[in-house]
Formats: C-alpha cells, structure tokens, sequence
C-alpha cells in the first residue's frame, strides 16, 4: 500500500470511530425558549427546548426553586426529545394568586398542572420530579397513568424511611398547626437557610452558582409568598398520608423509573431511593457524592444518566 493510500486509510477509520462523537461534540445545544400559557386563570412560565415531535419530558422543580434548577439540563437532554419545564403557582415566574383565590394545596398544585399538560397538548410524557415535584407528580401519574412513559426521580420521594430528622420542626406544625409553630418555621424562607439547602452535602460549595439560591430567596420574599410557602410546610403531611396509594400506583403499573439522587441531601434520605425497588421490579438506583440540589454540582453526569435511561426506556417506544 503506497503512503498516501496508507494516509487515507487511517483518517477514513478516525472518521468512522470518532466523528460522530466529535461532531456532538462540537453541536450546538438546542435553543431554550421561554412562554406564559393561562391555566384555568393562572398565568403559567414554562422553559421549552427540542422537537415537539420528540417524545415529551417534564421537568417538574420543588421547594424553594422553580424552573431555573433545569438551566443546564433542559439542553442537554433537548437534542433528542421534547423538554418542558413550568414553574408552579407560587414558584419561579408563574402567578401567585392571592389565598383567598387559590387554596396553596398539593392537590391543586397537581390539578393545576395537568392542566398545564393539557393546555400545551401533551398527551404522553416522561417525567421527572424533585422535591415538592414528587407528590405532584405521583398525583399526576396516578390520575393518568397512560400519559407516563417513564419516571426520573432526583430526590423525589414517595416513602417514609426518606424522610429525615430535619423534617421534625415541619411535622411539629403538623401535628400542632399553631400560630406559634406556624411562625417557627419562617427561618427556612430566609436566604441564609436557601442557600444552606443548596450547599448542605456538598464538597465543593464553590461550585454552586450563587444566582440560583439568590433568585430563589428574592422570590420567596415577594409580599405574601411566605403565607403562601407556609401553607404548602402544612399541606405536606397529605403526602406522607398518599404515600400507600402513590406506591399501589408504583406496583400495579411498573413504570421504567430512574432514581438519581444526592446521597447527602439533608431532608430526603438514601433509604427513601431504595425503596423504589421494592414496588417497581427494575427501578435504577444511582448515588452522588452530593447534597439536595444534586443538578448543580453534578448535572454532567446526573444528565447523561437520564439520557441513556431515556433512550433505553422512551427513544424506541416513541
């Protein structure tokens, strides 16, 4: 073989072995684009990116966040699928209704959300949930659950050995829902405590933007969202109460379920993870050496987790 059929040779190999990985590489990632859709009289913000024919993944946030936890993972999961990603009532740039207008409940935060779902037509979708995302999703996916295709939980939780001491003082106002006990937990709405969620577990704080607690706190403190936040510490306890009918779900209907969890999240336990095992025959359990807010540190490998789960579970279904 002469020198420059040699040379060819091997660049047509480095070619077929590396160039599809180099040109992802190399991609730019899908455009994120931001919209309002009125449900039932609340104005919803909602982050989209991807294909609409793709199949659908929502990102549901939790306590004290909202969409903006999913910045840099709404991306990279967008070039192969459909993602959305609203802010709750109360939460991030959606509407905060007034008391006396919207009871701050999670049955309502889950009715409100179907009807998100319903508003933007989507039919069928994978979800994934954190948080305060949990219960509302479990309601989702137990009210329809021929709308889910699979299930991601990042420190979701749906059983009690997952709940942590740090849950006592919110149980205490459970258990006695006085004024005075109301007011003891006001501590969590204060930008010191937001940020300490989002640093507790962590090795590295530095690598925690500070934009995301900040941002949090600053709309935590709009006047009357603490009434507001409050109201959901007290409602809490009826998920503890669902949590039997949510893993029922879990038995009868298996869904493919992917849970990728900080394992030194202060309030939601590792125990709480491997519970999913015992109702869904092939739930995945990952661990990272991480806090609550696992996204923020470890979102390069918590989003490459959830998109081979993807593909494996949703991808060849759609």
């Amino acid at each position: 073989m002469t020198l420059n059929r040699l040379l060819a040779a091997t660049a047509l190999t480095a070619a077929t072995l590396f160039g599809t990985s180099a040109q992802a590489a190399t991609a730019p990632q899908p455009a994120v684009s931001h919209h309002y859709v009125d449900v039932q009289g609340v104005k919803i913000f909602y982050r989209e990116a991807g294909d609409p024919s793709k199949p659908t993944v929502l990102l549901m946030h939790g306590f004290p966040t909202s969409s903006f936890m999913y910045r840099e993972l709404i991306p990279k999961l967008a070039d192969r699928y459909h993602v959305v990603a609203p802010d709750m009532p109360g939460f991030g740039f959606s509407d905060s209704p007034d008391r006396s207008q919207y009871a701050y409940t999670f049955d309502n935060l889950a009715k409100t959300m179907d009807g998100f779902t319903e508003a933007l037509s989507l039919k069928r979708y994978a979800i994934e949930v954190f948080d305060y995302g949990a219960p509302v999703g479990w309601r989702m996916a137990s009210a329809h659950p021929e709308r889910i295709t699979a299930i991601i939980s990042q420190n979701g939780n749906a059983y009690e050995e997952g709940l942590s001491s740090g849950w006592n003082p919110i149980r205490g106002y459970w258990n006695e829902p006085t004024q005075a006990n109301r007011d003891a937990l006001r501590d969590m709405l204060t930008l010191q405590s937001i940020k300490w969620q989002y640093t507790h577990g962590v090795k590295d704080p530095d690598r925690v933007a500070p934009e995301a607690y900040t941002l949090d706190a600053a709309l935590v403190a709009r006047p009357g969202n603490d009434e507001i936040q409050l109201d959901l510490f007290k409602d809490y306890a009826n998920n503890v109460k669902r949590y039997p009918e949510f893993q029922a779900y879990f038995r009868k209907h298996q869904p493919p379920l992917l849970a990728v969890w900080g394992k030194n999240d202060p309030f939601f336990l590792p125990p709480g993870a491997e519970a999913f095992k015992r109702d869904i025959a092939k739930a995945q359990v990952y661990f990272y050496d991480t806090g609550h807010f696992a996204l923020e540190t470890h979102v390069e490998e918590i989003g490459e987790q959830i998109h081979r789960f993807l593909d494996a579970n949703v991808a060849q279904k759609h």
